[in-house]
């Protein structure tokens, strides 16, 4: 049976910069504020009308691809990780075929939609496929735009100020070697708490959860009971229903319970204990979420990185962008062990522990 290892990573976030001094001119917020909830002092955002997902993924593949040193049309699958799709419909991953000139190959591309998890399940996905035999070389991306479908007022502060824009990919490729391939992967979830983090509307639900489990803070919507109209209809637009929904506080204490689980089960897995770590890429939330998982698991300051100061939340964005940052800085290096780990809406969460096969 093969092993998957990575053989090529690259990323690309856009050059618009907005510092937490810009957002105070849009909405009653302050750099004190959001860096003391978040620590977070910028983020990216895309140019609209030059910029979406799928061309920040495609930024981000070409890199991944180049630092791989295989041709494009050697990729016989794409796992696309994101949140924030071009179009509702068809996916992402079949717009990014088309961008990098290679739909000709009719090669398969699937969505993978497991929000800050999606990363973390793409690989892991991929991983499996390799192993399988099913598939040799791999195209796994996270790319997501947020900057377009936020509230920017002081109503929607508490989620707006934290999002930004970017894509991470990495080239998975099979290979015999164990001692630089993924050695174990974890995914879990628990759809008890989905609306605690959820974009809710437009969708398909027709009021139906929110009534079945009495879910606080939203009024049923049924449009015309004749001819539909509750998947996107102007009442959703008038009572500002069309934007993210989170409950900060029930993310915050299910994630630092979640992650050290998931990280030391992933570990057992692997053969590893904590004391074999080199290296943690944890999803980039929240600081104060990295910061007090490093300190339950006595991790230093060296064996965890941290890029949401630069970037915000990028969802499944964010480890691939921070894997690539810390490879380019010197801070993975060929031999370390290295655990990714994340979560998110859904609740979901997983891990991978994987040994650095590259210079």
């Amino acid at each position: 049976m093969p092993y998957s290892t990575i053989t090529g990573i690259g990323h690309y976030v856009p050059k618009n910069v907005v510092t937490n001094h810009d957002l105070t001119k849009v909405m009653e917020t302050s750099d004190e504020w959001i860096r003391e909830r978040t620590g977070i002092e910028e983020r990216r955002y895309i140019t609209k009308g030059k910029e979406t997902t799928t061309t920040l993924a495609y930024e981000a593949s070409i890199k991944a691809i180049a630092d791989a040193g295989i041709d494009k049309e050697d990729i016989d699958f794409i796992v696309f990780a994101t949140l924030s799709p071009d179009y509702y419909f068809p996916g992402a991953g079949v717009l990014l075929q088309r961008e990098l000139g290679i739909a000709k190959t009719e090669i398969a591309a699937l969505d993978i939609r497991a929000q800050c998890s999606g990363f973390v399940y793409a690989l892991t996905t991929a991983d499996q496929f390799i192993k399988s035999g099913t598939y040799k070389k791999i195209l796994v991306v996270g790319a997501e735009v947020h900057s377009v479908g936020l509230d920017f007022t002081t109503r929607g502060r508490n989620v707006s100020v934290i999002f930004g824009d970017g894509a991470g990919a990495v080239i998975l490729e099979a290979t015999e070697d164990k001692g630089v391939a993924i050695q174990a992967t974890s995914m879990h979830s628990d759809g008890t708490y989905a609306e605690k983090l959820s974009y809710m509307y437009p969708g398909a639900h027709g009021g139906y959860f929110i009534e079945k489990y009495a879910i606080e803070g939203f009024d049923v919507d049924y449009g015309d009971p004749e001819f539909g109209g509750y998947f996107f209809n102007q009442n959703m637009i008038d009572q500002n229903r069309v934007y993210p929904h989170m409950e900060g506080q029930a993310v915050f204490k299910m994630a630092v319970r979640k992650f050290p689980e998931v990280i030391m089960e992933t570990l057992t897995k692997a053969g590893m204990e904590v004391s074999d770590l080199d290296m943690l890429i944890p999803h980039q939330a929240n600081l104060r979420i990295n910061q007090f998982v490093a300190k339950t698991m006595r991790l230093n300051e060296d064996q965890v990185y941290n890029n949401i100061m630069r970037y915000g939340n990028t969802t499944a964005a964010s480890i691939p962008i921070a894997l690539s940052e810390a490879r380019d800085e010197g801070k993975v290096k060929k031999g370390d062990n290295v655990v990714l780990a994340a979560f998110g809406a859904g609740f979901t969460w997983g891990a991978v522990v994987l040994k650095w096969g590259r210079d």
